[in-house]
This record gives C-alpha cells, sequence and structure tokens, in this order.
C-alpha cells in the first residue's frame, strides 16, 4: 500500500477498474484530494474520468485497490450513505416535484425534520439565487435555473464533498462562463472539496486549484493550472490542453539543461529538454502560439529566430490569430494582441519569427 498522505481528504490508492475482467479503464490510479480543494478531471471520452467520480459515489465498484474519505475505507459503503452531493449534466430533477420538493427529498431520506427542512431549503435556494422559485416545476425553468436548482439540491444537506460530471454541458457558451465563476465562488465560500469532471480545458483551467489529466486510464500531469499549461511533461499534455505548436525532429545534443534538436527541415533549434532521452532520439517540439513574435524590437535578445511565410492572418477582436508556414509545416499559429503598433501581416508575406528558447520544450516523439 503506499503512505496516507496526512492532509488527504480523499484519497485513491492504487485504484483499478475493469468491466469485462481484461481491459482496464483506470489503471493503477493514485491520487490525494486535500480539503476545500477544487480538482477538476480533464480528459478526452473514454480516458477514464468519469469512471473514477462514479466510483468515489459509489455507483461504481472498484476491482482492485481502496478509496478513502476523510480517511475512512468506503469502498463497501452504498451511495446513500457516503454523504456526498452530486450534479449531472441532465440535472436530475423530480420532474413530478416543486423546486422545494425536489430539495426536500435528500433531508427526508436523512429523517430531518419539517423545520429544519425548510429553514436548509431557504439557505441553500438563496446561495444559488433562486429564492422566489421554491413553488415551480423543473419544466418551467429555463437550462440555466435548472442547473442551479441540482447545485442547491446537492448542497442542501451541506456534504462536505460534491461530484460534479460535466454540469455545465448543455448550457450556451455565455451562460456556461458565468456559472463557472458562481460555482467556482460558492465552493471556496462554503470550504467545500469539489471533484469536477469535464473534457473542456477552459473551464478545467478557470475553474481549478489543481487539474488531472487523463488519458487512457492514466494520470498523464497533475499540477494547478498554470503549471499544467505552461510546463507540460508529455506531448499529449502539450497538445491536450490549449493551442499549441509542434515541430518534429531529432535530438542532436543535450547539455547544461539545453537540448539542441535538428528539426526534420534542417534548421537547428535549442529547447528544454522535459521527456527526451538521449542523442539520436526523435522529438516533438512544443511551443505556445502566445510566445511567439515577429515584431523584431519584441524579441529578447537570446531569441531563436526562423523564417516563415504568412499563410492566413485573422482579425479576431482582441487578438491577431495568424497561420505559418514553418519548417516544413503550414499549421503554424501565432497569436499576437491588438494594440496599435502592431503591424497587420498579409497572405504570402515572408517574415522572420522568434521565441525564447525556455519557451521551447522537447517532448516526446
Amino acid at each position: 500500500m503506499t503512505s496516507q498522505s496526512n492532509d488527504a481528504f480523499v484519497q485513491f490508492d492504487r485504484v483499478q477498474k475493469s468491466y469485462d475482467g481484461e481491459t482496464l479503464v483506470v489503471k493503477d490510479l493514485n491520487l490525494s484530494i486535500g480539503k476545500g480543494e477544487f480538482l477538476t478531471m480533464l480528459g478526452p471520452s473514454g480516458s477514464g474520468k468519469t469512471t473514477c467520480l462514479m466510483m468515489l459515489a459509489g455507483f461504481e465498484t472498484a476491482t482492485h485497490g481502496e478509496i478513502t474519505l476523510d480517511g475512512k475505507p468506503i469502498n463497501n459503503i452504498p451511495p446513500h450513505k457516503r454523504g456526498i452531493g452530486m450534479v449531472f449534466q441532465n440535472y436530475a430533477l423530480f420532474p413530478h416535484m416543486t423546486v422545494a420538493e425536489n430539495l426536500a427529498f435528500p433531508l427526508e431520506v436523512r429523517g430531518m425534520g419539517k423545520s429544519d427542512r425548510e429553514e436548509k431549503i431557504t439557505r441553500a435556494l438563496d446561495m444559488v439565487q433562486m429564492g422566489q422559485f421554491a413553488g415551480r416545476r423543473p419544466a418551467q425553468l429555463s437550462g440555466g435555473q435548472q442547473q442551479r436548482i441540482a447545485l442547491a439540491r446537492a448542497l442542501v444537506f451541506e456534504p462536505e464533498l460534491v461530484l460534479m460530471d460535466e454540469p455545465l454541458g448543455a448550457l450556451d457558451k455565455q451562460l456556461r462562463e458565468h456559472m463557472q465563476f458562481e460555482i467556482t465562488n460558492l465552493a471556496h465560500r462554503l470550504g467545500i472539496t469539489v471533484v469536477y469532471v469535464t473534457h473542456d480545458q477552459t473551464e478545467a483551467l478557470t475553474m481549478s486549484d489543481r487539474v488531472a489529466v487523463f488519458d487512457d486510464g492514466r494520470i498523464q500531469q497533475l499540477d494547478p493550472p498554470d503549471i499544467l499549461y505552461e510546463q507540460p511533461q508529455n506531448s499529449f499534455v502539450a497538445q491536450f490542453i490549449g493551442e499549441n505548436n509542434t515541430l518534429h525532429g531529432t535530438v542532436s545534443k543535450i547539455e547544461n539543461g539545453r537540448a539542441e534538436v535538428t528539426l526534420d527541415d534542417g534548421e537547428v533549434i535549442d529547447a528544454v529538454p522535459v521527456n527526451v532521452g538521449s542523442v539520436g532520439e526523435r522529438t516533438l517540439i512544443s511551443i505556445r502560439p502566445e510566445r511567439v513574435e515577429y515584431n523584431r524590437d519584441r524579441l529578447s535578445p537570446d531569441a531563436h529566430t526562423i523564417q516563415a511565410e504568412v499563410a492566413e492572418f485573422i482579425y479576431m477582436g482582441d487578438i491577431y490569430r495568424t497561420r505559418l508556414k514553418v519548417a516544413g509545416r503550414d499549421d503554424f499559429i501565432i497569436k499576437t494582441r491588438n494594440a496599435p503598433d502592431q503591424r497587420r501581416l498579409q497572405p504570402g508575406e515572408r517574415i522572420e519569427i522568434g521565441w525564447r528558447p525556455q519557451d521551447c520544450r522537447a517532448l516526446d516523439a
């Protein structure tokens, strides 16, 4: 057994899950979640993130390993006795009940008296600014209002842990962004622990204290959002989180914390070696679009420069998005701020672009 983390509120210890006895959808998961932490499980469909959430909720059973909540093993405790709040994408509200009756249900199940129930329902509805909707049925509410009620129902019995499975997936972009901030603020104000599942990277980056990036049943990287974005540990994370430029090459030298990489078109560049073994190995170079500059006066003295041809120049309001032909590829993107001194580029124009070596990472091919 791996040692328990002293401040872990939720702990997955060597947890595995298989549905058919052969294929593991979750592989040897070790994960500690602190009390009051907002942790997001992020990954593509089939990566294992929802299965982990369902094992924590008790709707799925771990094939191997142990899950503990506040130091107590919960593998054999049924879902309704775990004291965990749940919010789903489809709201899962009872259509024949009013909003107040929906919120009363988890309290009745716990044997709470009428006056206590009414007090908690009022408090939970006020929390999500839905106090005046207590007498309405779900069908009389908009999608955003139903999601607030689902959130209030998850919080009404004051759980210490709330699980959310793609809760904003059905909402339009503007409402979704508004609810992201509301949920995060509410969670921090109440001091509850949240485990949140999404495949939306922007949602994960804006809401979380830490993000666990899943792929193929394993956590590929677990870090705060800024570290995850700025310092991806492998090519999957680099390409899954945010927009990313990739160039292919071979490691020709490694010394003093720098890798010299010969790109496939013969160009030689410097990069930070993150996930490469030795000289002669193939590597994938990762550079974020906003780290590339084409105004010479904005380039740092140690910048690496390379020739490029403008393929497409798109005005996007706050930024310009330019697609370039670089090192034999035609999908190299740079993003520049819409500033008065930023020159507009023309398709077909030859330019010199550059970036700092520390912004360029050599990852697994």
